[in-house]
């Protein structure tokens, strides 16, 4: 029987993409690959964090009686994890369910991509400043469509240099949603603004984490 390590769910707005202010259920996994520098859920990655174990049943069960239609799936990094194919299978049979994979960008979407039309992905794209780049899966680009999103979070303007630059070389404007994000305290939004103006980023979106303004920055469970 698959089982799952999740070291958070809970039901909240989403904080950002094409969803903000919508309520969704989050199922956030233990884990990751990765070790972004600002990352905000540092504490769900480490080996000794408390963690429930729940079977694919269960968190259906879970998921079906909550009454959200909007689940979004996060971590960590929820790829990363054995047996996840078994348990988007199962969520994505909920009628009128919409699931949101939040993915790091380093782990290959293929084998995940023709799990059900409900399902969309989140791929960040790391930039410099994250100490990340390197390890990105660039053969993902070709697997998102126009219900999928690009993330960037950028701290500075050579974040948002390179940015520009893959959104250009990968064709991404039309083609999937884009999101530029501040490094939570490193850039200020206006600074992203005026760079889309001074570039012509048509069809990218800057948003802001709607979550840590409503509540404290560093606060889990919401």
């Amino acid at each position: 029987m698959a089982e799952y390590e999740l070291v958070e769910r809970f039901v909240s707005i989403n904080g950002e993409g094409t969803r903000a202010g919508q309520l969704a259920m989050f199922l956030r996994f233990k884990g990751c690959n990765l070790e972004c520098s600002f990352c905000d859920t540092k504490w769900a990655n480490e080996d000794d964090c408390t963690c429930e174990v729940m079977s694919a049943d269960a968190i259906y069960r879970e998921v079906k009686t909550s009454g959200i239609h909007n689940v979004t799936v996060t971590g960590g990094e929820p790829l990363y994890r054995t047996d996840m194919d078994i348990l988007l299978k199962k969520l994505a049979s909920i009628d009128n369910i919409y699931i949101e994979i939040e993915t790091n960008g380093s782990v290959d979407i293929i084998p995940y991509r023709n799990i059900s039309d409900n399902i969309a992905f989140t791929m960040d794209y790391k930039l410099p400043y994250s100490g990340m780049t390197d390890r990105m899966c660039h053969a993902n680009f070709g697997q998102l469509g126009k219900n999928d999103t690009v993330k960037f979070v950028v701290a500075d303007r050579y974040d948002l240099d390179v940015s520009y630059d893959i959104i250009k070389k990968y064709g991404l404007e039309g083609k999937t949603n884009i999101y530029i994000s501040p490094v939570f305290g490193k850039i200020e939004p206006k600074e992203i603004v005026s760079y889309m103006m001074e570039h012509k980023m048509n069809n990218v979106n800057m948003q802001l984490q709607l979550h840590k303004y409503i509540w404290e920055p560093d606060r889990k469970g919401v």
